[in-house]
Order: structure tokens, then sequence, then C-alpha cells
């Protein structure tokens, strides 16, 4: 996954997304509210941050689970596993859980930035 630019980065910078009540998370109608809203702007604004929010959570947690797979294959682990042992604790196929064997190792080899 490519690094985005400096203004894209600030864009995708995902919205807030504050926990609902049990009771609300249980009714399948309901989801962040957008569903009382009436007006069709503020509802295309707050449904696109939320969209954006997804896809930003979704592209950190896959950075997390590249580098995860890629520290548990690393050969240095006395208790390392296959990429197939990591595909199956995965659900992926063998050749995805190499491809992000092989993205989690450029993840934790780039240099930290500040």
């Amino acid at each position: 996954m490519a690094q985005p630019e400096q203004g894209e980065q600030r864009r995708l910078r995902p919205a807030p997304l504050l926990f609902e009540p049990a009771a609300a998370a249980a009714d399948p109608e309901h989801f962040f509210d957008l569903e009382s809203m009436d007006d069709p702007k503020e509802l295309l604004g707050r449904a696109t941050e939320l969209a954006l929010a997804f896809r930003a959570a979704t592209d950190r947690a896959v950075e997390f689970q590249a580098m995860a797979a890629a520290q548990l294959a690393d050969p240095r682990r006395f208790d390392r596993l296959t990429t197939a042992d990591i595909a199956r604790r995965a659900e992926w196929t063998e050749d995805y859980a190499k491809k992000m064997v092989e993205f989690g190792r450029t993840l934790l080899n780039a240099p930290q930035q500040p």
C-alpha cells in the first residue's frame, strides 16, 4: 500500500466513530444515526465521512495484519509459522499470506517517521 501524499493523507483522516449503544447496534436499521437524517446534504456529508473513516480504518488494520504476519513468519523466531499456517489463522489463501508477509516486512523495515 503506497503512502498517501500529504494533502491526501489529511483528506483521508478518519472521522470520529462514536460507539453506538448496544440497543441501537442491535437494530439492523440503525447505522450511526444516518437513518434519522432528513437533510440529504447532511446525510451525504456524514455518510461520506463514515465511508472514508472505514476505508482508513481498513487500510490501517490491513497494515497491522501484514506486520503481524511478517513477525510470525520471521525465521529468527523459534516458534515461527509457515505461510500455510498464517493463511489458515487469518482465513487467507497461501499466496495472499505470502504477499502479506512481504508487505509486512517492508512496513517493519521502513524508517519510522517522526
